[in-house]
């Protein structure tokens, strides 16, 4: 499985970034992905996932109604649209995969595969 992330920068807070995340290497359409993000200093942390098929979304609370993570699974690729970027969003966003599990989402939910970071940087 190879994830490649991409579309991270420097934003103004406010301001809104695209996160892709292109996937090979697996049956794209079988698999539950998510967003992950670690900023410096800090743990890594959840930020949001979909469901195999998109029916079923999940974030964490920080990002709620700020951001919204979607998939095409006929490009086999997650994007992340991130809207009103606040500096404390500033981290290296990772996507992650892992196959379709019910339940979507439990507390702790380990993704197996990972890909490489981007960072995502907004200043005040």
């Amino acid at each position: 499985v190879q994830l490649q992330a991409s579309g991270g920068g420097s934003v103004q807070a406010g301001g809104s970034l695209r996160l892709s995340c292109a996937a090979s290497g697996l049956i794209f359409s079988s698999y539950d992905m998510g967003w992950f993000r670690q900023a410096p200093g800090k743990e890594r942390e959840f930020v949001a996932a979909i469901s195999w098929g998109a029916a079923r979304t999940f974030y964490a609370e920080s990002v709620k109604g700020r951001f919204t993570i979607s998939r095409d699974n006929a490009k086999s690729t997650v994007y992340l649209q991130m809207n009103s970027l606040k500096p404390e969003d500033t981290a290296v966003y990772y996507c992650a995969a892992d196959p379709k599990s019910v339940p979507f989402m439990t507390a702790g939910r380990v993704f197996s595969s990972w890909g490489q970071g981007t960072l995502v940087t907004v200043s005040s």
